[in-house]
């Protein structure tokens, strides 16, 4: 019997293509795909890469409103939506998510990356996908948000429930993951779980320590706010200090994991301290509970720093250890000057939370971990 390998990369050349096409992210999906190949962590021989497959459009309906899917269909073959002004806005699409041309095809293929890598865990025993053209956790049911068109990870998480009861989502963006929140918060067999940064004019606004859930599913949603400038130190004191505990209390099957890079220093949108390690430490975590998984991508504006997280993540996802210097036969080589290496800086901002507020954090989190055990 063949030996089953241990991950499985999402990949697909339309894939990457239309990610580029992103007005906020131009490009970004090849400099990211660029870096790891660069590194050669593909061709592992623990690594399958595995061909993604657009989603269908009864499958972007298992969140979606058809209003809302109908809409992008219609529109998907025209190049002037003069005449569709009030239904754009309707529908989220204006401002951070101008309508594309042909956006119905799209989020097909968007959609189609994550659902891809929740079938290979449904229906293979194959243990750890990654797919960082996914990761779009915004999008609401009947509308787009904040750069994103569809819900990936909600429609990914849709499909790991034909397998899984108990499935644990990580959010690890600098963002609140509110679409992925608001689709189960009435839920409590999905547990979702958001570390973000919660300031006064700071997208999206929700995200709050006290908002956990309702009805069956409270206790089901848990944030964790930091307040402007977090250190590498702090974030790992909290995490270190929650991120098991809710993994004892809610015991879950599966992990999906998603793993925004707009946390690091040097992103412009998310203004924050962090380093590669931090966030490969979060992974280590997950990966250390020996059960399935999916790995997304996200945020990230600061382009080489997305590819460098990412191809970071990656290795350490796969077990293959890669040299800090900067492979100079990738395409953008000159990009990641001065330093021409992997690993950035801490940022210099003060650390606005206090031992007191951290404390707070991490006891009001247990706090929620007991009402979880608490559950008939």
């Amino acid at each position: 019997m063949t030996e089953v390998k241990k991950v499985v990369y999402i990949y697909g050349d339309k894939l990457r293509r239309e990610c580029d096409r992103l007005p906020t992210m131009l490009n970004r999906a090849s400099i990211v795909q660029d870096l790891i190949n660069s590194y050669r962590i593909l061709c592992s021989d623990k690594v399958l890469t595995v061909q993604s497959r657009d989603a269908t459009e009864d499958e972007l309906k298992l969140f979606h409103s058809s209003s809302y899917i109908n809409f992008l269909k219609k529109v998907n073959n025209l190049d002037n939506f003069e005449d569709y002004d009030e239904e754009q806005q309707e529908f989220g699409l204006g401002y951070d998510c101008p309508i594309l041309e042909h956006n119905y095809d799209f989020i097909k293929t968007i959609a189609g990356g994550s659902i891809t890598a929740a079938k290979i865990l449904c229906k293979t025993d194959y243990k750890v996908v990654i797919n960082w053209f996914g990761g779009w956790h915004h999008a609401q049911r009947d509308s787009a948000a904040g750069f994103c068109y569809v819900n990936d990870i909600v429609l990914a998480i849709q499909k790991l429930t034909e397998k899984f009861t108990k499935i644990l989502y990580l959010d690890l963006d600098i963002h609140h993951g509110d679409g992925v929140q608001n689709a189960f918060e009435l839920s409590k067999k999905i547990l979702t779980l958001s570390y973000h940064k919660q300031a006064p004019g700071f997208y999206p606004g929700t995200g709050l320590l006290g908002d956990i859930g309702a009805l069956k599913g409270k206790y089901f949603s848990i944030n964790v706010p930091f307040r402007d400038g977090v250190s590498d130190q702090t974030y790992l004191k909290v995490f270190q200090n929650t991120f098991p505990k809710i993994v004892a209390a809610f015991q879950p099957e599966v992990f999906v994991v998603q793993c925004g890079a707009d946390s690091l220093n040097g992103d412009e949108v998310g203004q924050s301290n962090l380093t590669l390690p931090t966030i490969g430490e979060c992974v280590k975590s997950v990966l250390k509970c020996d059960k399935p998984a999916i790995f997304c991508g996200g945020g990230g504006y600061n382009f080489v720093n997305t590819a460098r997280l990412w191809t970071y993540l990656t290795s350490i996802i796969v077990g293959e250890e890669i040299n800090n210097d900067i492979p100079d036969n990738s395409e953008f080589f000159t990009s990641y000057g001065p330093t021409y290496e992997l690993h950035i800086d801490s940022g210099k901002q003060k650390d606005f939370n206090s031992s007191d507020y951290v404390h707070k954090l991490i006891t009001t989190v247990e706090g929620y971990c007991g009402a979880i055990q608490a559950q008939p």
